[in-house]
C-alpha cells in the first residue's frame, strides 16, 4: 500500500523590516518584535550585524547574485517565520520590490492568483528621506538616480541647470566617479555633497565642486547630493523630442531634428512601452523614446555592427544606457524580441517581409511609425494606407541659408510618413506586391 501523499510545509507570511543606520536603537517595536520571533533572519552582511544577540534566529546573509537565489531560499525555509532585512524603505530600490515580483511570479504560475504566502512590510525611513531632511530639500521636488547596480550613465538625463538630484551610490568610490561625469557633461560647477551614515553615530557630510573635486572615497554607505549647475557653453539639451542633430555621433544616417520630433508625436510614447527601431542609423529614435520614461524600454535594430556600436555609445552619452541594440537585418534579427507597443522603421522598408512581420508583431492598439524619402516605398506606404488607414503625411522643412550677401530657403528632402494604430480585430495582411530592393537606410534623412 502506498504511503499517503505528504502535505507541503503551510509557508509563514514573509516579513520585510527596513533598518537604517541606527540599527536596532532607531527600530519601532513592530519591528522588533517581528525580529526577535523570526527562527530566520536574511540580509546582507552589514545589516545582519546590526542585530543584537537576543534576536535568536539562524542568519543568512544573501548571496550573490540575488535575484536567482530568493525562490530556493523562499523554499528552504518554507513554514519557518522568516524575517527578510532590508536598508530603509524595503519598497525604495530595495529587496522589497523583488521579493514581490518573485511571489507575484511563483503564484502566477501555481494559478493562485495573488503573491503566494503573502507578504508583510514594515518600512523604516529611507536614505532620500534622511538626506532630504538634512538638506531641507522637499522631496517630491528632489529628483532621485539610484547607481546601485546601474552604469553611471543613467544620471545624465537628470542634469538640468539649478535642479537638485540625490543619487543613490553604489559605493565609496562613486563620489568621484560621478564628479568625473559631471565634469565630462559640462556639470562641473555642481556643488556636491556625501552623506554618509545617514540616521547612525556616525553620520557625517563632506562637500566640494564637480570641477575640483579631490576628496579620498569616504563610507560605502552614502547618498550624494547636487546642486546642478551648467558650465557656460554647455549645450542646453530638453527633456522633449528633437534635441540637436549635433547631440548624436553619426555617418549621416540621423532622423533629422524636426522630423524625429514629429516622428516621435507619431509613436507616442508611454510609460513601461517598448519601442522597436528597426535601421536605427545612429539611434535617435531609440533614445529620445528612453528619454520621455524612465520606465520606457526600446530595441535598436541594427545591420551594421560600426553604427550599432555607435548607437551604444550615443545612448550612454545621453543617459540611456539600457537601450538594447540588436545587430542584424530586419525581420530576421526581429525574431525572439519581446512584444513592441510601437514600432518605427526608419530604414528598410523594402526588404521583403518587413513590414509584415512588424504588423503581425503588433498587438492591437499598438503604434507602427514608418519614414521614407524615396518613391519607391513611399508608393509601398501608400498602398498600406489604403489597406490599413491610418494617417499618410509628408514632412517638408526648409533651413535659412546665405544665397550670396542675402538669405534664402534651402529645402531638405521631403520626407513621407505613415502612422497607424492597429485595430482590435486586425485580418492578417495579404502578401505585399513585389518591389525592386533597396539599402536598408534608404529612409534615413541624408
Amino acid at each position: 500500500m502506498s504511503p499517503a501523499p505528504t502535505e507541503p510545509a503551510a509557508r509563514e507570511p514573509l516579513c520585510v523590516v527596513g533598518i537604517g543606520a541606527d540599527g536596532w536603537d532607531g527600530l519601532p517595536a513592530v519591528s522588533r518584535d517581528a525580529l526577535g520571533a523570526a527562527e530566520v533572519l536574511i540580509g546582507g552582511g552589514r545589516q545582519l550585524a546590526l542585530l543584537p544577540d537576543e534576536c535568536g534566529g539562524v542568519r543568512v546573509p544573501w548571496p550573490s547574485p540575488l535575484r536567482p537565489a530568493v525562490p530556493g531560499l523562499l523554499d528552504a525555509y518554507a513554514g519557518r517565520r522568516v524575517c527578510v532585512l532590508a536598508s530603509g524603505d524595503p519598497m525604495f530600490h530595495g529587496i522589497g520590490r523583488t521579493l514581490t515580483e518573485v511571489l507575484a511570479e511563483r503564484a502566477g504560475r501555481d494559478g493562485a492568483g495573488g503573491p503566494g504566502p503573502g507578504l508583510r512590510i514594515l518600512p523604516h525611513p529611507s536614505s532620500v528621506s534622511h538626506a532630504c531632511a538634512r538638506l531641507g530639500w522637499p522631496v517630491e521636488d528632489t529628483e532621485v538616480v539610484t547607481l546601485v547596480g546601474r552604469p553611471a550613465e543613467n544620471l545624465v538625463r537628470a542634469l538640468y541647470d539649478g535642479r537638485r538630484v540625490l543619487v543613490l551610490s553604489a559605493g565609496a568610490d562613486t563620489p568621484a566617479e560621478v564628479a568625473a561625469l559631471l565634469r565630462g557633461h559640462g556639470f562641473g560647477p555642481t556643488r556636491m555633497r556625501v552623506l554618509e551614515q545617514l540616521g547612525g553615530a556616525r553620520e557625517r557630510i563632506a562637500e566640494g565642486v564637480a570641477e575640483g573635486w579631490d576628496l579620498p572615497p569616504g563610507d560605502a554607505l552614502n547618498v550624494l547630493a547636487l546642486d546642478c549647475v551648467r558650465a557656460p557653453g554647455t549645450p542646453h539639451l530638453s527633456t522633449v523630442p528633437g534635441l540637436p542633430d549635433d547631440a548624436y555621433a553619426h555617418d549621416g544616417q540621423l532622423t533629422k531634428r524636426h522630423v524625429r520630433a514629429a516622428t516621435l508625436a507619431a509613436l507616442a510614447p508611454a510609460p513601461g512601452e517598448l519601442l522597436w527601431d528597426i535601421g536605427s542609423g545612429s539611434g535617435s529614435i531609440a533614445v529620445e523614446w528612453l528619454r520621455a520614461h524612465r520606465s520606457c524600454r526600446a530595441v535598436g535594430v541594427e545591420r551594421d555592427p560600426v553604427r550599432a556600436a555607435r548607437i551604444g555609445r550615443n545612448a550612454g552619452a545621453l543617459g540611456v544606457p539600457g537601450l538594447r541594440v540588436v545587430t542584424g537585418s530586419a525581420p530576421e534579427a526581429l525574431a525572439g524580441l519581446p512584444v513592441p507597443d510601437a514600432v518605427f522603421i526608419g530604414g528598410g522598408l523594402t526588404a521583403p517581409g518587413l513590414l509584415d512581420a512588424c504588423w503581425a508583431a503588433l498587438p492591437a492598439g499598438g503604434r507602427l511609425v514608418a519614414n521614407t524619402v524615396t518613391l519607391e516605398s513611399e508608393a509601398l506606404l501608400a498602398e498600406r494606407y489604403r489597406r490599413h488607414g491610418g494617417e499618410l503625411v509628408r514632412l517638408a522643412v526648409s533651413h535659412a541659408v546665405p544665397v550670396g550677401g542675402f538669405t534664402g530657403w534651402r529645402q531638405a528632402m521631403p520626407v513621407t510618413q505613415w502612422s497607424v494604430v492597429k485595430p482590435a480585430a486586425a485580418a492578417p495582411a495579404p502578401a505585399p506586391p513585389p518591389s525592386s530592393s533597396s539599402s536598408p537606410q534608404e529612409n534615413r534623412q541624408p
